[in-house]
């Protein structure tokens, strides 16, 4: 292990916290916006206040062991609420902010939650209905009044009575000693997105993350670990997010800000001006297609210097013994102009876009490096802490998922089945033995994933195992792969590809809706969906591009027809998990008939 402080080897991730405080004191750490300016909290302040919290649940009756559940969006408190849970010993709970009161009842349930600490009124409002059923659900601190008129059977606290009075009396009470916690002790309960069924507890101990905190500072030595910035706006919740958009920074001593929404990130990335960004493919799949539709409507030279900076860019990745002397001088003057542009509307000093939690489009990753913006895939799921792999910044291949992390054994089972053994896999399903039996064999994870290693020993993912389409014939199909070529062109918003035991693969397709109004304006038809369903031309125009996907696919793979979906997979319509991954199950109840009948 190397001697600089941000990769030392701590023995909890509460340590971790406590020791870059005394390194770090009065530097500035956590920022927000509120009312319009930025705030900050210094290391030394937030440290003050995850220990009176941490005292303050201590004199509420939480003890060692005990589950709080934490119900925020990403914000100051949040990571102030987690690391004081785990301060007082006890077992953090992260929930989405997009669950219902029904969700939320199950992971009280589930997780036994002795405790809770929510964020604003509407998210409070939501979670008393399933607290008020919970049977050991006793103290709930809220960070805004819910104004509740009625006694619950819970007690309520307000975050600044709790930090000010309860926190001061631990000081007159004899609180006994908290047992010392270890690398194998668990930290929190993360609970699946539950793209198959109800949501399961992940048990996380601090040594999975920090596992995953050195491995990640590893790879990044390379970009340098002094003064980075890190702008937080996946959901906390996410183990992706809480491990490398929350404990990693602080196992750098990296300064967090926190984004006020995907609505307003273009503008909080000038303003924060990160250097390192923890995303999700869809995200920039997303600002992809924005990006070359603001180019086309600018036209002219804007137009074709930007293309030319994304084919000169990406032959200078790919094949870099090809460049011309012109060729050259032609990038360095993109360079100073194009891709300088682009890469201030990310803040001007990104050094790495890390993504994950879904399938990468290798066109997608060379579209953003081609603008001097390294974005680069990593791989993992909740119950390895979560990552596993992650491409190198100085040799990334984008067509993969990277380099094992160090300290980490990856092999490829007979099937195809990725497994994975070492400190980052978890200690099983919370209260559920049977589940934890059938996916850690002799120490071993069993992803769920299909992939392969390539000469180099970098991992390439191939489909999830329980996700693979077998047609008729026997043929094995991708569905991610295929999905998310259609995902790529400007007509398609999302899709779900069907065709298990069936001769072919039919396609459920969401249009985009951009291009529909972009598309009923050029054709003199209404901006009217429901209308457009049934029109002729417009199914034309899907099939189109249905059509220049299906000529990049190998036979098995094309989609010989398609039906329109009635409206976006989203949470709320419990087609989409909060991750962002759809719910196969859930989509082919909802459209069964109608996409059965395409056959």
């Amino acid at each position: 292990m190397s001697d600089n402080l941000a990769i030392k080897r701590w023995d909890t991730l509460v340590s971790m916290f406590f020791d870059q405080v005394a390194a770090r004191g009065d530097k500035p750490m956590l920022h927000w916006k509120a009312a319009g300016e930025w705030h900050s909290l210094s290391w030394n302040e937030v440290s003050d206040r995850v220990t009176r919290l941490a005292n303050a649940l201590r004199v509420m009756g939480v003890e060692a062991g005990d589950r709080v559940v934490l119900v925020s969006e990403n914000r100051p408190e949040w990571l102030i609420a987690d690391l004081a849970i785990m301060t007082a010993g006890a077992i953090s709970v992260p929930t989405y902010t997009t669950y219902t009161a029904r969700d939320y009842l199950h992971i009280c349930e589930n997780s036994g939650a002795r405790a809770a600490i929510v964020s604003t009124k509407p998210l409070a409002r939501t979670f008393l209905k399933a607290a008020h059923e919970s049977d050991e659900l006793i103290d709930v601190v809220v960070m805004e009044d819910p104004r509740i008129e009625q006694s619950l059977n819970l007690n309520i606290h307000h975050w600044g009575d709790v930090l000010e009075t309860l926190s001061a009396q631990a000081a007159d009470m004899e609180l006994t000693e908290l047992p010392e916690a270890g690398r194998d002790d668990i930290a929190c309960l993360i609970y699946t997105s539950g793209t198959g069924g109800a949501p399961k507890g992940v048990k996380t101990h601090h040594g999975a993350i920090l596992h995953n905190c050195e491995g990640a500072a590893r790879v990044i030595e390379e970009l340098g670990l002094e003064d980075n910035t890190f702008l937080s706006f996946l959901p906390l919740s996410h183990s992706y997010e809480h491990s490398a958009g929350q404990f990693l920074p602080i196992s750098v001593g990296a300064s967090i800000w926190y984004a006020e929404g995907l609505d307003k990130l273009a503008s909080n990335m000038s303003e924060a001006s990160p250097t390192i960004m923890v995303v999700v493919p869809r995200l920039f799949e997303v600002l992809r297609t924005k990006l070359t539709r603001q180019m086309a409507a600018a036209g002219g030279a804007k137009e074709k210097l930007f293309h030319l900076a994304i084919k000169l860019g990406t032959k200078r990745m790919v094949e870099p013994e090809n460049l011309t002397l012109w060729d050259n001088l032609v990038n360095a003057f993109l360079d100073a102009t194009v891709r300088k542009q682009v890469r201030n509307k990310f803040g001007g000093r990104l050094k790495a876009l890390v993504a994950g939690g879904a399938p990468l489009s290798p066109d997608v990753g060379f579209f953003f490096a081609s603008l001097n913006l390294p974005l680069l895939q990593g791989y993992g799921q909740t119950e390895s802490g979560p990552v596993v792999s992650v491409n190198p910044p100085s040799a990334p291949r984008m067509h993969t998922v990277g380099k094992i992390l160090e300290n980490t054994q990856v092999k490829i089972a007979e099937d195809g089945e990725i497994l994975v053994r070492g400190e980052l896999v978890m200690k099983g399903y919370w209260r559920d033995v049977h589940t934890t039996d059938r996916t850690i064999k002799d120490g071993w994870l069993h992803t769920g994933d299909i992939g392969t290693f390539d000469e180099d020993q970098y991992l390439i993912i191939t489909d999830r195992k329980k996700d693979i389409i077998v047609n008729d014939k026997g043929d094995n199909v991708s569905p991610q792969r295929v999905e998310g070529m259609l995902a790529l062109e400007e007509e398609v918003a999302q899709a779900m590809v069907f065709g298990d035991r069936r001769p072919y693969l039919v396609g459920l397709i969401v249009p985009d809706d951009e291009w529909i109004r972009d598309w009923a304006k050029k054709n003199d038809k209404p901006n009217d969906y429901k209308v457009l369903k049934d029109d002729a031309d417009f199914k034309n125009a899907i099939k189109d591009a249905i059509s220049r996907v299906n000529s990049r696919l190998a036979t098995v793979e094309k989609v010989k027809r398609f039906t329109l979906a009635d409206d976006h997979f989203t949470v709320d319509n419990e087609q989409m998990t909060p991750t962002m991954k759809i719910r196969r199950h859930v989509i082919n109840e909802t459209y069964r008939d109608r996409l059965e009948g395409l056959y």
